[in-house]
């Protein structure tokens, strides 16, 4: 395998690093010309480039912000190409063009490998492909169950098709930890801080998505007296312990402020203390207006913004704290 390697990087220009990069770049390229079309706009006519760019750069890096509202200014299309840049950004795209090889059944040769390695961050090309199958069906099958929670919600509200698609593009969005939402004029899911199923619904996605597939795959095959490995152990422990703290803290800066949490119930306090909690870590949703919260809320916002999710996640931040635990 040593003697394979050493051909790979004689006999190919690229570097794994280079080709990710390059990859990305072109799905944030693709995804912008798709967004410029007339197709992709409410109002029918040409989008401009640097918003196209913006949005898609957006969506494929997870970030969440964006120059125009999601909910009214894109149609159909342009909802659904930002859903699968989404997508592409979270599962990375070596994961999804290995779902193209897998349907096609094509063989995935030693440069696909050593590209997904390096996409995966894992150390080792043994079981490489096995774990990206676990990747993509453990993804499909948590963003299937979120949209169905969604539409029990979703649907009644917005009617059949417009409830499912509104389910799939938001379990979608907070999966990846992209933030991106369709209710509009840039409230995110406010109106939605007291809903039950909703609110903790994203919020689990989140922390799920945040949690790392190494950690998933891990648990996914820990079976009988088999232990968790220090890594996984200290990424689930870090992980409650901020959900769990960073509620606390925000159920006490905010429960008073007359413009965000005063005037809820205490089930709307709870919810919302605990999304707020969950949501920083890079996933960009707020049930409460941000710009109104007090300084200290703000401050913990920012704390768990830098934190971030786990190394190998759909999340952002600078996900090194289970590496600094271990020192």
């Amino acid at each position: 395998m040593e003697l394979n390697i050493k051909n790979f990087k004689k006999k190919n220009i690229y570097t794994p690093v280079q080709i990710i990069s390059l990859g990305f770049a072109i799905v944030i390229l693709i995804g912008a010309i798709l967004l410029c079309l007339p197709i992709a706009s409410q109002s029918g006519k040409i989008t401009p480039f640097i918003d196209c760019i913006f949005t898609s750069t957006s969506a494929v890096c997870v970030t969440g912000l964006v120059t125009l509202d999601t909910g009214t200014y894109w149609t159909y299309f342009g909802k659904t190409v930002i859903m699968l840049l989404i997508e592409t950004g979270g599962l990375g795209f070596m994961s999804l063009a290995t779902l193209v090889f897998f349907f096609l059944g094509k063989r995935i040769t030693l440069k696909e490998r050593m590209v997904m390695q390096e996409a995966m961050n894992v150390n080792s090309l043994q079981g490489l492909v096995k774990m990206v199958k676990y990747v993509l069906i453990f993804t499909f099958s948590v963003e299937g169950v979120g949209a169905v929670l969604f539409a029990t919600q979703f649907i009644p509200q917005f009617g059949v098709a417009k409830g499912i698609y509104y389910s799939v593009f938001h379990s979608v969005s907070a999966f990846c930890n992209a933030g991106f939402d369709l209710m509009g004029n840039f409230n995110s899911v406010i109106a939605y801080a007291n809903n039950t199923v909703v609110i903790l619904t994203i919020s689990a996605l989140i922390a799920i998505g945040g949690l790392g597939f190494y950690v998933w795959v891990e648990i996914y095959n820990c079976k009988g007296t088999k232990r968790l490995s220090l890594h996984s152990r200290v990424v689930i422990y870090s992980t409650i312990i901020l959900i769990v703290g960073g509620a606390i803290l925000m159920f006490i800066f905010e429960m008073n402020n007359p413009y965000t949490m005063q005037g809820m119930s205490v089930k709307g306090k709870i919810l919302s203390s605990i999304f707020a909690s969950v949501s920083p870590r890079t996933a960009g949703f707020n049930s409460i207006p941000l710009n109104k919260m007090t300084p200290a809320g703000n401050f913990l916002t920012i704390i768990l913004m830098f934190i971030g999710g786990s190394p190998g996640s759909t999340a952002g931040g600078i996900k090194r704290l289970p590496q600094l635990c271990f020192l």
